[in-house]
């Protein structure tokens, strides 16, 4: 039997049968069109040969659209009823038994994952899309690449370059972990309920090598978050706090890294900060 995808009609039938209201403090605007989730399988370029971990899996309209490659998921779903329901949701739709595992619990608590999963594939909210993909990132060196759906403010930042408007600190804690690019746009139309923002799709490749260790992380994205705490200001004022206690030793470290004291976060690279996190 192969994998049928959820329906409009089905969508609303089980949220009613769920007594699922989608509510904005979870961010639950649930995708009800087929096309958009193989679009966004299509992007991630899951095979069958794949693991595959998805966050907020909700009623299923994505995670059924995976499984239709032959790929195993690990659904992480932090709404108690969701992740009681996915299983039945998956089997009545064709899934072969293990091809499914649902973890139920929050993304930003979950450490361990069965499987170890290569490709992460999600629609996140806005208000936890940041943190989850960080925290994954850091928590899961397995995953090699993915592709999620956020909305265009979190998708642009996350995808910026140096020097533009929207690069700010997720855009260079991304960057520790690999490239990321935008990956193409959703049309609000598919979402129940519609969305009064535009969303996108990013898509990620982690390095072949990691960038440094746990305690040079640390270090940079203490240095990152110091730089971007208050946009345009100069480094050696910015980083005081975190380099020496003064923007005198703060510029010293600086001009030892090789970056002007008078440059501010905005233009640094990853690597320019990693330059400042070891001098």
């Amino acid at each position: 039997m192969l994998v049928s995808l959820l329906g409009a009609a089905e969508i609303r039938a089980l949220a009613a049968d769920l007594d699922v209201t989608p509510t904005k403090k979870l961010g639950q605007n649930f995708v009800v069109d087929a096309n958009t989730v193989r679009k966004i399988v299509t992007a991630a370029k899951v095979t069958a040969s794949d693991r595959v971990v998805e966050v907020g899996p909700g009623l299923g309209s994505l995670t059924l659209a995976i499984l239709e490659t032959g790929a195993p998921v690990t659904a992480v779903e932090i709404d108690h009823r969701l992740a009681e329901r996915l299983p039945a949701t998956a089997a009545a739709h064709g899934v072969p038994e293990g091809a499914l595992t649902v973890v139920d619990n929050d993304a930003l608590r979950v450490t361990e994952l069965p499987g170890d999963p290569n490709v992460l594939v999600a629609n996140l909210p806005y208000n936890v899309s940041v943190p989850v993909l960080l925290h994954f990132m850091e928590t899961f060196p397995s995953l090699e690449r993915g592709v999620v759906m956020v909305q265009a403010e979190v998708g642009e930042r996350l995808a910026a370059p140096p020097g533009s408007k929207t690069y700010g600190a997720p855009s260079v804690k991304a960057a520790w972990y690999g490239r990321w690019r935008l990956a193409g746009t959703v049309s609000r139309q598919v979402f129940w309920p519609v969305p009064n923002v535009d969303s996108v799709l990013v898509g990620f490749e982690r390095d072949a090598e990691p960038r440094g260790s746990e305690d040079e992380r640390r270090r940079t994205f203490a240095i990152v978050d110091a730089a971007f705490q208050q946009r345009r200001k100069m480094l050696r004022q910015a980083l005081s706090s975190v380099l020496g206690g003064s923007s005198a030793e703060a510029s010293a470290v600086l001009e030892r890294a090789g970056v002007a004291p008078t440059a501010r976060g905005e233009d640094l690279t990853i690597e320019d900060f990693v330059r400042i996190a070891s001098a």
